[in-house]
């Protein structure tokens, strides 16, 4: 919220009118504060409000068909607040009680006549209606009528200031809590503190520059900013999330995708809440690329865990039988079915160790790999045996060996089919947030379109009914205008999305090894989200 007080003292008169315009592009609030009444002069003070055309621009570029650039004001423009201190005069108009509100209105309605003062005097007036659809008002009557008290009227304590005041106050401090809105940008974009800041900033370094602030820019600057921190925020997101959800090793590769998948989404979920007008997708990608290289790191502390855990095991477990092997303890007659039964056992025991993960099958194979030219060594030097007994013990061999090595390649295949199934769910995740925001940003956008006609059209009325009628016919470019951008953002609302939509998912699915041709099966899946109301 922002108080404006007029200060009647020597200074830059184009300072306070950019203090003005600073206070109207930065607050949800805005408080013109005066005294006694509501009147041509006070009016005539607040000429401020007649140079914010001058001083503030919606868009970077020119607005199509003539149509002024303020007729957008209405929809990032505060409320209007004026408030009357010290108030004289009767609430009542040709004898009839009025609300602060009519008083307010009736104040603002125009003088009829060509005449340059009148016309001058109207200008004001003028503005506050068009620029601001919300208005209220509040008057104060003396604090106290104690001489001695107002002299020193910021020490006097509450309950010696007239009751009536009290009322007043009450009344005024109820209404901001109640109806105080949070500041918003154009199509809903919210201002927390760090963004006001962030705009702040951008503002007094353009008028600084000798330029004139700029929403559109100010949004655009505001948004790099955000939706790099929302990236961050985002990618830290699902390290956390990782970190907490996954031991490694995982006993499969299915239960660590699924895990990334959850944390993905909900990433996804905090970098959708966080930024805005990443138009043309750049930050969302960004937060693709980041969070398939944390996935492909994750992937690999996996595998090197597995390893390590297995091949630890594995030793422990093959140290007898290593150990025998080099005392030659199989090297005796019968030799080779005792280094089988050894051998068999230790595959048992291997199979029975709880939470090897991934890397089980392939460390195991690994180390049966190597034990082929020991067990023909073994075989081969085994007398018990018949050179016939010797060929199928050979041939025994190799089927097993050909067996496991089969086993472990379809084991490949089905976690490489895994990794291709949760890339396909990731492309989809991003795809349906993207789509579900879009929406989201389409219904701000008609929203905010819809009540910049609406406050047109009343303010239109109000100038016919009041006997202006070529004011009234004046808006009608405007009005216009309006109505062509709510028929384009109705008509366009699927084809512009679904190209959007396209293009993100053909871009991202590069990084994420999808097939091009999935993206459009997803694209027409979602669009659906989108069909015209």
């Amino acid at each position: 919220m922002s108080v404006f007080k007029r200060f009647l003292c020597m200074g830059d008169p184009k300072n306070d009118s950019w203090i003005f315009a600073l206070a109207v592009l930065l607050c949800s609030s805005f408080v013109y504060n005066n005294m006694n009444t509501i009147n041509h002069q006070a009016l005539e003070q607040l000429h401020y409000v007649t140079e914010l055309t001058e001083l503030i621009r919606a868009k970077s570029s020119q607005t199509p068909d003539g149509v002024e650039d303020s007729t957008a004001f209405v929809s990032f423009f505060p409320d209007f607040i004026w408030t009357v201190r010290d108030f004289t005069l009767e609430l009542k108009v040709d004898g009839q009680p009025i609300t602060e509100d009519e008083y307010l209105e009736n104040a603002l309605k125009l003088i009829p006549g060509k005449n340059p003062k009148a016309q001058a005097s109207n200008l004001p007036r003028e503005r506050i209606r068009q620029f601001f659809p919300r208005r209220k008002c509040f008057v104060f009557d003396w604090p106290t009528n104690n001489k001695e008290l107002l002299a020193n009227i910021e020490k006097v304590p509450e309950d010696q200031l007239d009751p009536k005041f009290q009322e007043q106050t009450n009344n005024f401090c109820s209404y901001i809590y109640a109806n105080a809105r949070t500041k918003t940008l154009t199509e809903g974009i919210m201002v927390t503190g760090k963004r006001l800041r962030t705009l702040v900033v951008t503002y007094v370094d353009t008028i600084n520059s000798g330029a004139v602030p700029c929403l559109e820019n100010a949004v655009t600057t505001l948004a790099q900013l955000e939706n790099s921190a929302a990236v961050q925020k985002a990618a830290d997101h699902y390290s956390e999330q990782m970190a907490q959800r996954v031991s490694f090793p995982t006993d499969t590769l299915q239960e660590l995708l699924e895990a990334h998948a959850a944390c993905e989404r909900e990433a996804t979920a905090v970098f959708m809440e966080h930024s805005f007008k990443d138009d043309k997708q750049e930050f969302q990608k960004n937060l693709v690329e980041i969070i398939q290289n944390k996935k492909e790191d994750f992937l690999m502390q996996n595998e090197k865990a597995s390893l390590k855990y297995c091949q630890t095991k594995l030793d422990q477990l093959s140290k007898a039988l290593m150990e025998s092997i080099s005392a030659g303890t199989f090297s005796v007659p019968g030799g080779h079915g005792l280094y089988r039964k050894a051998k068999e056992i230790l595959e048992r025991e291997y199979h029975q160790v709880p939470g090897k993960g991934v890397k089980a099958n392939e460390v195991l194979q690994s180390f049966l790999q190597a034990q082929v030219a020991i067990e023909k060594s073994i075989l081969q030097a085994d007398k018990a045996l018949t050179d016939g007994e010797k060929a199928i013990a050979e041939e025994r061999a190799r089927k097993e060996t050909a067996e496991k090595e089969q086993e472990l390649l379809e084991q490949k295949l089905q976690e490489q089919q895994q990794e291709m199934e949760a890339q396909n769910r990731s492309l989809q995740d991003h795809i349906v947030q993207l789509t579900e925001k879009l929406a989201r940003e389409r219904e701000n956008l008609l929203r905010q379109q819809n009540m910049m006609l609406e406050h047109k059209l009343k303010v239109q009325d109000s100038l016919l009914s009041e006997g202006f009628r070529k004011k009234s016919e004046e808006m009608n470019a405007e009005i216009s205008h309006l109505k062509n951008m709510i028929d384009e953002t109705k008509n366009d609302d699927v084809s512009w999305i679904a190209v959007a939509l396209n293009k993100f998912g053909s871009e991202i699915s590069s990084l994420l090894s999808v097939p091009a041709n999935l993206v459009g099966h997803i694209v027409r899946g979602v669009s659906s989200l989108f069909k015209k109301k």
